[in-house]
């Protein structure tokens, strides 16, 4: 074998397991889409019959012999092949540390618990859901023992979604965030709150459609690559640069929730969309990382669409399309509307300053299931006496506590700390785009280029080619939460007088 004969080889079974990944990707947005309810069964038998092809196709003979020749040699290759070939290899190694039927019973597993959370949730009902939970998070944990039998189980599965992240990490992080944060929540709790009530319940779920066409076309997303769906929990899911999907659901007594999700998602959208040419094909053609991804998705949530220059074009849209709807509301007032601060019972509502209470909740839940010292059982108990401890909120049913999130029920254990992380690296984002240009001008323009081209250049392009803190070096320099701290202290000090 030579170098040129691996790469055919390693070429061939890529294109192969692209469009085995492409089914299991088009068969999972249908289960949390449009599939009816009873077709979960039969859904999770082919996810299984896909998942041990995938398994035959990565561990096959003669495309491993040929991956292993090219990480050998791997000094001798470009930049995208030898990046490509360390990822595969990485992915094989852990591959081959899980037997193949207990990888087709863990994908079947997920695809029939993601079924009963979608009725659970709708019944407010966690005594339906718990014991497929407890075999989620039994199958989950035994996973990470077998990745990495000398290793805590919960810091395998956070590096899963984030290389490197460790709750030693996850805990510093947090310890900042908490201590400045949850002063001034204490502060705002006895400021006079926006009452925007007569805003939010006015728009109904077709009027919304017209509102996330108008989120779309703000953030340029290509509508012949990037379509927008409905579901039960937002998602995005990226087949590649060419067919990215992003999913809302639409409240009809709240217009902002669909409308930011549509900003979050489309956030994700925007990064796979732009991903490099050179890298489609390959194992690189994905965000580099979760947190990544949350901070492009936070980002323009966030620091975009909450910005005042969002809030007076969206104002002015609202005007124009639905005359005299919002009434004598000014823009001052539906900006700090828009940007309320008080504790609330859903993550995805939060805003900004109280967002990573929720997942710190999160967090702490995760990480006390995974080394027993709480049960499945006993969720909801403690998730309930967790709001009351972090946001002073009392939970009234499970539908809008322990059952709010689909992340569970799809094994993203470990995900969550990555929502808070990325929501910080934005701040940074933010000062290192000041030194070169207006972002906010941009936004008044209503023109994203420059923002997205910067975003593009340095972050979208490059993919997996490099981890993700050294990505985030590149264009940051040290990630330092206390630039995130203070960019909270100094917005919600401004638009709250205090």
């Amino acid at each position: 074998m030579n170098t040129e004969q691996a790469l055919c080889t390693l070429k061939r079974n890529q294109e192969v397991l692209f469009a085995l990944e492409h089914a299991a990707s088009i068969l999972g947005i249908d289960g949390e889409t449009v599939a009816p309810s009873g077709s979960a069964a039969t859904r999770a038998r082919t996810m299984g019959e896909l998942t041990r092809m995938t398994y035959d196709l990565v561990t096959d003979k003669e495309a491993s012999a040929a991956l292993e020749y090219l990480y050998d040699h791997r000094d001798e290759l470009g930049p995208v092949d030898a990046r490509n070939v360390s990822e595969l290899y990485r992915d094989l190694c852990d591959t081959r540390k899980i037997p193949k039927e207990e990888a087709a019973a863990y994908s079947m597993l997920l695809s029939e618990s993601s079924a009963v959370w979608h009725e659970a949730k709708t019944k407010s009902d966690f005594a339906l859901f718990a014991p497929w939970l407890e075999k989620v998070f039994d199958a989950t944990k035994r996973r990470m023992e077998l990745l990495e039998p000398d290793r805590a189980p919960y810091d395998t599965a956070l590096d899963r979604f984030e290389r490197g992240l460790t709750m030693e990490k996850c805990d510093a992080l947090f310890v900042v965030l908490k201590d400045r944060t949850a002063p001034l929540i204490a502060r705002l709790a006895q400021a006079e709150q926006p009452d925007e009530s007569a805003v939010v319940s006015l728009f109904s779920v077709e009027e919304q459609r017209k509102i996330s066409d108008f989120a779309m076309d703000f953030l340029q997303l290509d509508q012949r690559y990037c379509v927008l769906g409905e579901t039960e929990h937002p998602f995005m899911a990226p087949i590649d640069k060419h067919d990215v999907r992003i999913h809302t659901h639409y409240y009809a007594e709240n217009f902002l929730y669909s409308m930011y999700s549509v900003i979050h998602e489309g956030g994700h959208a925007l990064y796979e969309l732009h991903i490099a040419d050179e890298l489609q094909g390959t194992a690189l053609a994905s965000g580099c990382s979760n947190a990544l991804h949350e901070s492009q998705s936070r980002f323009f949530e966030n620091y975009i669409g909450r910005s005042r220059p969002f809030t007076d074009r969206l104002y002015d849209f609202l005007q124009e399309t639905f005359p005299g709807r919002i009434g004598a509301v000014s823009k001052e007032s539906f900006c700090r509307m828009v940007n309320k601060a008080e504790p609330s019972l859903i993550r995805t509502e939060a805003d900004e300053l109280t967002y990573s209470m929720h997942v710190m909740i999160r967090y702490d839940l995760e990480r006390r299931l995974f080394d027993g010292t709480l049960a499945v059982r006993d969720l909801p108990r403690e998730w309930n006496r967790l709001y009351g401890e972090y946001l002073g909120i009392e939970v009234p049913d499970d539908r809008r506590g322990v059952l709010q999130d689909s992340h569970w029920s799809n094994a993203n254990i470990g995900y969550f700390p990555s929502y808070a992380l990325g929501s910080a690296y934005g701040a940074q984002y933010l000062a290192e785009m000041k030194k070169e240009f207006d972002p906010f001008a941009a936004v008044e323009a209503g023109d994203l280029t420059p923002i997205e081209n910067w975003l593009e250049q340095k972050i979208w392009r490059h993919g997996r080619m490099v981890d993700p803190a050294e990505l985030f070096r590149s264009v940051c320099g040290d990630f330092d939460p206390g630039v995130y701290a203070d960019y909270l202290e100094n917005k919600f000090t401004d638009l709250y007088g205090l």
